[in-house]
This record gives structure tokens, sequence and C-alpha cells, in this order.
């Protein structure tokens, strides 16, 4: 049995990635999404990175989140597989790809060492 804790956070950072997404390619600034995605949320950015990090979502809040963002009651609850990658980690892969390509050893190396330190700081 997934944890519910755990499952309402990965569905709500998917909300977030979504949000993130749909703006950024109507044009808004990378920063300030977090912001405005809790506003989008009616709660406050420290709630939010908190959300985001430790605390737990209560029945409450998951269904404020679910109505806010257009989802049916029950949606933050159900575990999902991990679907297609999106648009924009697609174009990411292909990036690194094309970077890890168009470089020697010394350039891979270090290439995958930023990747790794940049995942360890997350």
């Amino acid at each position: 049995m997934p944890n519910l804790t755990v499952t309402r956070r990965q569905n709500a950072a998917a909300l977030f990635q979504d949000f993130a997404e749909k703006s950024l390619a109507a044009g808004a600034a990378p920063k300030g999404l977090e912001q405005a995605f809790a506003a989008q949320l009616q709660i406050s950015p420290s709630m939010w990175s908190q959300v985001k990090s430790s605390r737990p979502i209560g029945d409450k809040l998951a269904r404020q989140i679910e109505a806010l963002c257009g989802r049916p009651a029950g949606w933050l609850d159900e575990a999902r597989t991990s679907s297609a990658p999106t648009a924009a980690e697609t174009a990411f892969m292909e990036l690194a790809l094309a970077a890890y390509r168009a470089t020697n050893s010394t350039g891979r190396r270090d290439l995958r060492e930023r990747l790794k330190a940049a995942v360890s700081h997350a």
C-alpha cells in the first residue's frame, strides 16, 4: 500500500510541473513561478515550500489543491506510474545528449559530475 503522504506530495509536484511548463510556454519568467503556484493554490509560498519538502497534505488542503487545479476530488490520493517525458524534459534530454556528444572524455566526465552534483543538491 503506497504511503498517502508521499503520493500526495508527488502528485502536487506533478501539478506544479504542469503549471510551470504552461507558464513558461506562455512567456512567464522562471523567477516567481513557485510564488505564483502558491497563489493559485491560495496558500502562502512558505506553506508550498513546506508541502514540497516535508509537510503532509491533509484532507482539507488536498481537496483545495484539487479544486483549484481543476482535478476531481481524490486525484491527489491516487498513485500514478511515471508518465512519458514532458516536452520540456525531452528538450532537456536532447540538449544534454548533444552536449555529451560534442565533447571529449574530460568534458563528458565533467558533465556527469555536474549533473550528479545538481541531483544531490535537489
